[in-house]
């Protein structure tokens, strides 16, 4: 098996005449802070840009240097956000969901089939195929990592200047030492996720 991804799953779809095959991922699951943005990528069949893998894969500098050709050589991109009211609300998995389906939504053709990294996408009216560790396996699935990775992380630091002294531009959310010691000191903001453990228990410490 690959250690990278590749084509396998794509060309299998396309063999049956499907040309708009989308990948769909996300990002921003695990931080206590801020929005999970998703990514759905479609690319004409046999398009390949070298360096693509899982976004956690990569450093910061390899996702920004490839957002840029996979934002060129794909056919249509959409992204869906899930900010942080939604996700305490319905909590983080069912905010995924929507996010991947307005990510899907988002883009400028209907795709055909959808390979989805790890779980299948509740209420999609459209055929999909989940693979466990599928942007580590396919390509499609590996870009869509990477655009929802970069623009994440592109809206924490914008979030950075707007609630400054978390150093959300340096961990983007994330449950760092530095971003528990910060949480501890100043309370939640607007941003955080208080349906998160950590998160609950600052704003309880912050009432006595």
């Amino acid at each position: 098996m690959s250690k990278r991804p590749d084509l396998r799953y794509e060309r299998r779809l396309w063999k049956l005449g499907i040309d708009a095959v989308a990948g769909v991922d996300e990002a921003g699951v695990g931080p206590m802070a801020g929005p999970v943005v998703a990514a759905a990528v479609v690319f004409a069949p046999e398009t390949f840009i070298t360096g693509v893998h899982d976004s956690k894969q990569l450093t910061h500098d390899q996702r920004e240097q490839l957002f840029t050709p996979i934002r060129d050589r794909a056919i249509a991109i959409g992204v869906g956000i899930a900010e942080v009211n939604e996700i305490d609300r319905l909590n983080i998995y069912w905010a995924t969901m929507s996010a991947s389906r307005r990510a899907l939504a988002a883009l400028s053709l209907t795709p055909g089939h959808v390979l989805v990294d790890g779980r299948l996408i509740p209420s999609l009216e459209l055929p999909q195929t989940k693979i466990v560790g599928g942007d580590r396996k396919s390509f499609c699935i590996a870009a869509a990592s990477i655009i929802a990775k970069v623009t994440r992380d592109r809206m924490m630091v914008a979030l950075d200047a707007q609630y400054p002294g978390y150093g959300f531009a340096q961990h983007k959310g994330y449950c760092t030492n530095d971003h528990m010691q910060s949480l501890l000191k100043l309370g939640p903001s607007p941003i955080h996720r208080r349906s998160f453990q950590p998160v609950a228990a600052s704003a309880q410490r912050a009432l006595f």
